[in-house]
């Protein structure tokens, strides 16, 4: 790992100036990152070492850094390396549509794009509320709600895991503690979906998104609950609603996709690796196994936007210039080479997972997914895991494995189907 050296200033402008100019960026974009993308991190690290010039859709430059050293370098300084969207240095060519903004965003007053004490205020205020939600409810509830989806398409053999059981059950379950009615799951995943993929219709989708908040901050000023969105509320700090919108939106966000990806990437694992068969017969440590190799293997969030450089510095080799945007590697740091010839038993090739947390699958540092938010993010993906393979337990793939599509994402890691077969069952309320 190279050290910041402040006293040694970058003579370049952008990662493209490095990289030979625009077409010597490597595109973050294309089937590489949703067929194969350990062989693409590979590449990238031969050909470009632990930090890579590339670039974004749009034609905007960055670096992404896949080092695992320089990766925890970068989460560790958070005054080099703040997460303060204000100090790109790109802001002047950004069209106000671009469909990213929804990710990388426009400076904004909420615990995901504040920086330093502001940052610290906001999350004085979530942390809590999300701290005080009760782990064994939430469990109940999960349950309840992993059956009435088993339920709908349990009686025909057959089911597309993805879109009828991994996607929703997250969306419901978050909806219950933050404070949404049920009826509203549904809308909030269509939405979040849509601007988290960068389509055309990002913008559209995320101002949809900020709408539903606004409606639940009124009723739950009206009508105060046991739920995030109260508790929030009710913190001593006063918020402007603008505040309070914004960072319902970042946690109600950041708790969907990701734990829906990891609930149907473990199940995934489960179904087409041999080392987990003890999982689809009850066993509770297996599922445990499949989850954390999952982090480390097939992490959701791939790629994280991002921190900003505070001034001109040096990283792994790269001279960085005040205001580049560097993107995180979370899933390439976690397979970079230097670290994984540490998780392989001697003379054999399987990795050593079991009580091994040193990934980056939640980030790393100050701005770190926050802990009570990952302990949710377990339960309701663990509960729906145990839940599925209790009520199917002979449930199998119904296409190869090699014909599963992984969602063309260069951030977020997840199939877009996983279709299963098994022996047809009663729904829990129908006759015994």
């Amino acid at each position: 790992m190279t050290a910041s050296d402040p006293a040694t200033p970058a003579r370049t402008s952008s990662p493209a100036d490095l990289a030979g100019g625009p077409s010597g960026l490597v595109p973050l974009s294309g089937p590489g990152f949703h067929t194969d993308p350990h062989r693409l991190y590979r590449q990238m690290h031969r050909e470009h070492g632990p930090v890579v010039p590339v670039e974004l859709p749009g034609g905007f430059p960055a670096w992404l850094v896949i080092g695992y050293a320089e990766l925890h370098q970068v989460t560790s300084d958070p005054e080099l390396f703040p997460r303060d969207v204000s100090l790109w240095n790109q802001w002047a060519n950004v069209p106000a549509d671009w469909p990213l903004l929804p990710m990388i965003g426009p400076p904004m007053p909420s615990i995901y794009f504040t920086a330093g004490a502001e940052h610290r205020r906001h999350v004085a205020m979530v942390e809590p509320a999300l701290e005080a939600v009760d782990a064994f409810e939430l469990r109940r509830t999960c349950e309840e709600l992993a059956d009435g989806l088993i339920d709908a398409f349990c009686g025909r053999g057959s089911a597309e895991l993805v879109t009828e059981f991994a996607e929703p059950l997250p969306v419901l379950a978050l909806a219950r503690i933050i404070g949404f009615p049920d009826e509203a799951g549904p809308h909030l995943a269509q939405t979040m979906k849509a601007f988290t993929d960068g389509g055309p219709d990002a913008q559209q989708a995320h101002q949809r998104f900020g709408e539903h908040m606004r409606r639940l901050l009124a009723a739950k000023r009206a009508r105060p609950g046991e739920d995030v969105a109260s508790r929030m509320l009710a913190h001593p700090e006063a918020f402007s609603d603008q505040e309070y919108v914004l960072d319902l939106m970042a946690v109600t966000a950041a708790g969907h996709l990701p734990t829906a990806d990891w609930l149907g990437n473990s199940v995934r694992l489960m179904l087409t690796d041999t080392r987990f068969a003890a999982a689809l017969g009850g066993g509770q440590h297996s599922i445990g196994q499949a989850m954390n190799e999952v982090l480390w293997e097939d992490t959701p969030t791939q790629i994280l936007a991002g921190r900003w450089a505070a001034r001109d510095t040096r990283l792994g080799g790269r001279a960085v210039q005040c205001g580049d945007m560097l993107l995180l590697g979370l899933a390439a740091a976690n397979a970079d080479p230097l670290v994984r010839q540490h998780q392989h038993l001697p003379g054999g090739a399987e990795p050593v997972y079991s009580g091994n947390s040193a990934h980056f699958a939640f980030s790393y540092g100050e701005y770190r997914c926050p802990f009570p938010a990952q302990e949710i993010a377990e339960i309701i993906a663990r509960t729906g895991i145990e839940v599925l393979l209790d009520r199917l337990p002979d449930i199998d793939l119904s296409v190869p494995a090699r014909n599963l599509v992984r969602r063309p994402s260069a951030f977020l890691r997840g199939m877009t189907a996983l279709p299963v077969s098994f022996t047809p069952v009663r729904p829990t309320g129908g006759p015994s």
